[in-house]
């Protein structure tokens, strides 16, 4: 097997049997794609034939390129080549993985920036209409307010909240959410998210939905097609500019915030790892950085002994 055949088998293996995301196999096809054509630069065109030290060579000098690449970037580049490797060995291609050696850079760990419960709060009430009007405009901002209701109480990705369809509601407090990899969860919803979402369902997706061919879509665009992610940022990002907040919103400040929340609030890290829909607690643990680095900053504000 050639390596580009070899390249296509494993990208069609994260997309079928993995259940990758268009957005990451897109992305280590690009990685996959500088890869091969690097190692035919090389004299090298079959998997057998590539060894640890052409691995380790080619790691080396897109780590040195002129500008650098950003850590992450340079991580998921040797993911992408280490799965690749992985993947044939497992497949009986190739007997051994040249990767075996292969260290990861060691990328910064970037703490999430969350809104304070005040500023989610006006972020939210941005959101919604004018008390007591049914304009075009309120029609919409039903939508918005109950999208951004729902990604503050459930913590989900935007991806996941634009894919929602209205049966995903039908289990009373409860919302059934499609994470990485087509797993599901089951997650709480609270009082304030579940009456904007019963407030947009009776009097805004109706209006939505006669504009446009019939879907089952929770979330519709003004003209009755499913909502986008891209517009599902635009939605936040106006929401924020008419609450005047200062600083940068997106879905994931959301989900930051309501991890955030929950643990400022008492709530185990396990639970906000299950409700969050990450594979592994480490992950969930970066919010404990934030939560104790709100704690320090009231002890040494608080404390007559603490400077």
């Amino acid at each position: 097997m050639k390596l580009d055949r070899a390249v296509d088998a494993y990208l069609r293996h994260i997309t079928i049997e993995r259940g990758l995301s268009d957005h990451t196999v897109a992305a280590y096809r690009r990685d996959l794609a500088g890869y091969v054509q690097w190692l035919a630069a090389e004299g090298i065109d079959e998997p057998a034939a590539v060894t640890a030290q052409l691995v380790s060579r080619f790691a080396a000098e897109r780590a040195s390129a002129d500008p650098p690449p950003a850590a992450t970037s340079l991580a998921r580049l040797q993911s992408s080549v280490r799965g690749l490797h992985r993947f044939l060995v497992r497949e009986g291609v190739t007997t051994e993985d040249p990767t075996g050696r292969l260290r990861p850079p060691k990328t910064p760990q970037r703490l999430p920036k969350a809104l304070t419960i005040d500023q989610v709060t006006a972020l939210l009430d941005a959101a919604g209409p004018e008390p007591g009007a049914v304009t075009e405009t309120d029609v919409v901002r039903l939508r918005d307010r109950a999208l951004l209701e729902l990604l503050y109480a459930t913590g989900a990705r935007v991806s996941e909240a634009v894919t929602l369809d209205v049966d995903d509601l039908a289990h009373g407090d409860v919302l059934r959410l499609r994470g990485k990899g087509s797993k599901e969860r089951i997650v709480p919803v609270g009082s304030y998210a579940r009456a904007a979402i019963e407030a947009y369902l009776a009097r805004g997706r109706p209006e939505l939905s006669r504009r446009g061919a019939a879907t089952p879509r929770l979330f519709l665009g003004a003209r009755g097609a499913p909502l986008s992610r891209q517009s599902a940022w635009l939605v936040i990002q106006q929401a924020a500019e008419r609450a005047k907040l200062s600083a940068h919103v997106s879905p994931h400040t959301l989900r930051h915030s309501f991890a955030t929340h929950l643990l400022q609030g008492g709530a185990d890290v396990r639970v906000v790892q299950e409700l969050l829909g990450h594979a592994s607690v480490a992950t969930t643990q970066i919010y404990t950085h934030v939560t104790v680095d709100a704690l320090r900053d009231v002890y040494l504000t608080s404390h007559p002994r603490a400077r």
